[in-house]
């Protein structure tokens, strides 16, 4: 059996603290949302789980939200179970990670993210496709740059 680091390079190069912003917009390019966020992926060691992420975001008129996403590493792939999410990450090549969850509370919907990590690792790139029985509905845009 293999461990995160052997069995999933290229998520492991995203270890360290992201800042950047998320912005979410309709089908029809209309801005839903935009707000800052730091973002800090964590591979701890001798812990009951082998990745650990903690997102904080914070909006222009102070509003700030944070939640943590322990993930398990099982069959070359991370795995999300939290009050909130559940869903699962895979490598898909030498600089994206694909991402599978779903909102708990959202019924009948789901997002796939994709993640594109730069060569220099400082640098990432994501996109989430939500949809909703079936139909994209909204995407959300995330630039971001390693702070730590």
């Amino acid at each position: 059996m293999s461990t995160i680091r052997e069995g999933m390079p290229v998520l492991t190069r995203h270890e360290g603290q992201w800042a950047g912003t998320y912005t979410v917009m309709d089908n029809d390019g209309k801005m839903l949302d935009h707000h800052e966020s730091l973002i800090t992926c964590e591979f701890p060691v001798d812990q009951p789980h082998p990745y650990f992420q903690t997102n904080r975001y914070t909006w222009a008129d102070g509003k700030v939200e944070e939640y943590q996403f322990p993930g398990i590493y099982r069959d070359h792939k991370l795995w999300f179970d939290t009050e909130r999410i559940e869903g699962k990450a895979w490598d898909a090549d030498n600089s994206i990670v694909i991402l599978w969850f779903a909102y708990k509370g959202i019924p009948d919907a789901f997002v796939y993210e994709m993640i594109h990590l730069s060569k220099c690792n400082n640098h990432r790139a994501r996109t989430w496709h939500w949809f909703k029985a079936g139909e994209i509905y909204q995407r959300t845009l995330i630039k971001e740059e390693r702070v730590k």
